[in-house]
């Protein structure tokens, strides 16, 4: 169960969750699609069931659509009779367990994002109320595991991290160009804006820093950072590509990747990255970086919005093809550790067993 499958993180690891469970035998597998979009920009198998709300979500009628939501996931739950469910995201989490609170099919919820986030007072009680009524919760780190600990009880909780797709040029030969690359949409704490600034004050004018991502949220920064760029001098450095189609071949053809996010439950495109051979510098917010990133092995950590220390490491990259090779070459054999067989096997064996 998840609100949409449009691009982003969470959707991606449920669409890799998707094709390994739907290709176990004797597994009927289906999708609860519910969120106000309920888009599928990730593939899905031709055989996955899906089930979408008939009524369009709007927001002038918002808590009649709400209450509309819930009646329809309980419905469908009832008529699926599942063995067991999966829901993914915080806010979405609990409401999930609000809509299947006194139904007897056992129901696992996984936290997405930065394990210390406030959700708001009413849902951060939401939370405190009904996760006890999940029969297990999903975490991505141990980082992640402490601080649920110390707010919460549960007594079924596992670490699973993140499949990462291993990606690889085939036969296809690429070449690296000297290329800075950054994936991710363009929310205000993704701080594209800072990468652009320390990217100004350490690059050369024969790199680039390509930045994949789009607006999200409601949030318009692609224009500010376009300016941004023009304000110093970089408009001709600095590519933005929105939303992209080729994401293994940008990683595949650039030569460091940046990631500047101050919030995080764990990075897939650190992982995805690395699996390419790329060396990573990253701010090293509360949890998730540093569960992918040995600092000095396989990249660099900076301490959280510590720019001089980026800038720093950033620079080092830049100017160390052989470090860069080195870095790379680490980071592509510790990535295993997250194989995307591994992974899907440890998320299927905890919610059935």
């Amino acid at each position: 169960m998840i609100p949409s499958l449009q691009a982003g993180g969470m959707e991606r690891v449920m669409s890799e969750l998707a094709w390994s469970f739907s290709a176990r035998e004797d597994v009927e597998l289906h999708l609860v699609l519910y969120g106000i979009s309920r888009e599928t920009f990730y593939s899905i198998p031709a055989d996955l069931q899906i089930h979408k709300p008939t009524f369009k979500f709007s927001n002038r009628f918002r808590i009649t659509n709400t209450l509309r939501t819930l009646s329809f996931l309980r419905k469908t739950i009832k008529r699926i009779k599942p063995l067991s469910v999966l829901s993914f995201g915080e806010y979405w989490n609990n409401f999930v367990l609000l809509s299947l609170l006194g139904l007897k099919y056992p129901v696992f919820v996984s936290d997405r994002s930065q394990p210390d986030k406030s959700l708001g007072r009413f849902h951060d009680k939401l939370r405190h109320l009904l996760y006890p009524s999940a029969r297990g919760i999903i975490l991505q780190t141990d980082k992640a595991k402490e601080i649920y600990l110390k707010q919460h009880r549960h007594k079924n909780i596992a670490v699973i991290g993140n499949p990462i797709r291993l990606i690889e040029a085939g036969k296809q030969a690429l070449k690296q160009e000297q290329r800075v690359l950054m994936v991710g949409r363009l929310i205000k704490t993704k701080h594209q804006d800072l990468l652009i600034k320390m990217f100004a004050r350490v690059s050369r004018p024969d790199w680039t820093l390509m930045i994949v991502g789009y607006d999200h949220l409601k949030q318009q920064h692609m224009e500010r950072l376009k300016a941004l760029a023009r304000d110093l001098g970089v408009e001709n450095q600095v590519v933005f590509t929105g939303k992209s189609d080729q994401i293994e071949e940008l990683y595949l053809t650039s030569s460091i990747f940046a990631f500047t996010s101050s919030s995080e439950g764990f990075p897939n495109v650190i992982g995805e990255a690395m699996s390419a051979g790329l060396p990573v510098v990253a701010f090293d917010c509360i949890a998730g970086p540093s569960a992918l990133i040995r600092d000095g092995e396989t990249g660099f950590l900076a301490p959280l919005f510590d720019e001089a220390e980026f800038e720093s490491k950033l620079g080092r990259l830049l100017n160390d093809e052989k470090l860069r090779a080195e870095m790379g070459k680490q980071a592509k054999l510790s990535i295993k550790d997250f194989a995307l067989d591994k992974i899907t096997d440890e998320f299927f064996q905890f919610i059935i067993t």
